[in-house]
């Protein structure tokens, strides 16, 4: 299959969101589907809640009443979700389903891109992204969780400091 699965949003009725999950992925893997439904998340976030007892962590969920779902979108993947019982369809317009697209994943935080960094503060490194694709400069700043990087690069015979993201720039290798 060419198709690259996508995550998709099923809308659930209240508190049904773990019995959506579990079905899915045991229906997939009874009907030998696995290879269409890859994946199935309900997005948690840990919140410490104070109360007259004390503090206390719990999960909760952070859109209760859906299911995130990464399938390759087939008739027989829609209707096996579809069928799902507590599954009320899925989210999009005139009851089509319409995929998250990549921004709306990464606001999520449904997939973490990671990014290997072959290079160090202090290395040179050539900018392959963005306006200054093809500038030779030097890092001066790492920032992994704020996924940023600065590096000075020379412009017009100037010392420039740039803010790019970390997968903008690669290191210099010698060739």
């Amino acid at each position: 299959m060419a198709e690259q699965a996508k995550w998709y949003v099923v809308h659930t009725y209240s508190g049904y969101e773990n019995a959506v999950a579990a079905s899915v992925m045991k229906a997939a893997e009874n009907r030998k589907m696995t290879d269409l439904i890859e994946e199935v998340r309900i997005p948690m976030e840990t919140v410490t809640e104070y109360t007259d007892a004390g503090e206390k962590t719990v999960e909760r969920k952070i859109f209760p009443g859906y299911v995130l779902i990464k399938m390759i979108l087939t008739d027989d993947s829609w209707h096996l979700v579809h069928n799902v019982r507590g599954a009320t369809g899925f989210v999009g317009s005139d009851g089509k389903a319409v995929p998250l697209t990549e921004q709306e994943i990464y606001d999520l935080g449904v997939e973490v891109k990671t990014v290997n960094l072959d290079y160090a503060v202090g290395d040179t490194v050539k900018v392959t992204d963005g306006p200054l694709a093809g500038f030779l400069g030097k890092v001066e700043d790492i920032d992994v969780p704020g996924n940023a990087v600065s590096v000075v690069v020379s412009m017009f015979g100037r010392e420039t400091p740039v803010d790019l993201e970390l997968d903008q720039v690669e290191a210099l290798t010698d060739e």
